[in-house]
């Protein structure tokens, strides 16, 4: 548990955010599946992170983890063997609390020659997988939930042959559509998923990069295809991570709750299928300024922050719904606590997803900011904040949900009295220096 008071002063200074996890997860994957080496700096030393260097490493995968000897940086080396030269693993794989890690290998392992095995922890045990088996079973992979509930733990059964598909998405979830590819990338035919909105496309970007003929374009009816041409070799790499714009998002609503503050956010990943909150947040009123923009393969900036009154229209609403929640839905909890403190009430919509992350967070999050004074109200898909009322110090259970604790932590700084959160250690899963790096602000 750790106890946090509110802020006296402005919030004031320059700060790096870990590594982008989606795109270290990948980094990561993507040099294992290609041939050659691939050198990745800026990666994610959190728990969920290393869960998949894990992972590989049992499939036979060399992974070294070394210190740059002239600046110091940290590296990580993947020896890749290419598509087909995985080993059989000697256990079940275990993925602790990463939903990446198992949806995404899940796509590998239904193409492997070999039986195998995944699960997580007591978490990713209840978040739902028939979202990835039912289109790998189409593909004609074979697996099998083993408590027969669609959840982990999974088994593959190895040596079958996969084909394309055409599928349709109910949902935009980067996790299924790249579970998808990622099968795809041993099937036989073209692999095409169909999304209601274009879910983060790291997966396009960097499988691209390391050769694969994959591309994203908008179909017929308005979703958003990705289609997948297999056959081509992938090739190793070098990977520079920049800064989780997720991990950001924190800092970002700390310098925008605080009075007089002004925060910089050095090399964050501006990805336009993930800076969904910077859009909101600016159309909120939010005094923010994207600076030294690099237009690369993942394009990056640094992101200053003053504090600013956030408000909504002539009306004193502001709506948070449609295709911006695929391009924040892990930034929802925290863009909640700003909305507590607005003038103007927040409808947060269309985000049925919270309720199957690492808690249901459209309760937890309601139920936090209840006990901190906040008047919200839960609804099916999302939330209705009244933002204005005065937030008190409370006891916040993070429900060992990372995004929640650093959420409340940072509705610690404008609550009047203490604010203890229960289960902070679980912000290792993403951010496992969040509560010192917020520190050196305060």
């Amino acid at each position: 548990m750790i106890a946090l008071e509110r802020a006296k002063h402005p919030l004031k200074g320059d700060i790096f955010v870990p590594g982008d996890k989606s795109i270290s997860h990948r980094s990561i994957m993507f040099g294992a599946l290609a041939k050659g080496t691939t050198e990745v700096t800026g990666f994610l030393e959190s728990a969920d992170c290393l869960s998949t260097i894990d992972c590989f490493k049992k499939l036979g995968v060399e992974i070294e983890h070394s210190i740059r000897p002239t600046n110091g940086v940290p590296t990580i080396t993947v020896h890749g063997g290419g598509l087909n030269n995985f080993t059989a693993p000697n256990s079940t794989l275990y993925t602790g609390n990463s939903g990446t890690t198992t949806r995404l290998m899940s796509g590998i392992l239904s193409a492997q020659p070999f039986d195998s095995m995944i699960t997580g922890d007591m978490s990713i045990e209840k978040r739902p997988m028939e979202r990835i088996i039912k289109p790998l079973t189409q593909m004609g992979a074979e697996v099998t939930s083993i408590m027969g509930n669609g959840c982990a733990p999974l088994r593959f059964t190895g040596g079958r042959s996969l084909h394309g598909i055409n599928y349709r998405s109910p949902v935009s979830s980067a996790q299924v559509k790249s579970c998808i590819m990622l099968a795809g990338l041993y099937a036989e035919g073209d692999t095409v998923v169909y999304e209601p909105a274009l879910s983060r496309n790291h997966t396009e970007i960097m499988l691209s990069a390391f050769g694969a003929d994959i591309h994203n374009e908008v179909a017929r009816d308005g979703s958003a295809a990705c289609i997948l041409h297999p056959g081509m070799p992938l090739s190793g790499m070098k990977i520079n991570v920049p800064g989780d714009i997720s991990s950001a998002a924190y800092f970002m609503a700390a310098a925008l709750i605080v009075p007089d503050s002004e925060i910089l956010i050095r090399n964050v990943g501006i990805n336009a299928t993930r800076a969904g909150i910077i859009t909101v947040l600016k159309q909120m009123g939010a005094d923010i300024t994207l600076l030294n923009v690099d237009e690369s393969h993942e394009p990056k900036a640094d992101i200053l922050v003053r504090y600013s009154e956030l408000h909504g229209n002539e009306n004193h609403q502001f709506v948070i719904g449609g295709k911006d929640i695929p391009r924040m839905i892990d930034e929802l909890p925290v863009v909640a606590v700003l909305a507590a403190t607005a003038d103007c009430d927040t409808i947060i919509k269309d985000a049925a997803e919270l309720k199957i992350k690492e808690s249901n967070r459209i309760d937890t999050v309601v139920d936090g900011l209840t006990k901190m004074g906040c008047d919200v109200e839960a609804t099916d898909d999302g939330m209705i904040i009244h933002g204005g009322r005065p937030l008190r110090g409370a006891d916040i259970d993070s429900h060992s949900d990372h995004r929640l604790a650093m959420s409340f932590a940072i509705a610690s700084l404008a609550a009047e009295g203490t604010t203890r959160i229960l289960g902070d250690e679980c912000v290792g899963i993403s951010y496992p220096s969040f509560f010192k790096d917020l520190q050196t602000l305060l």
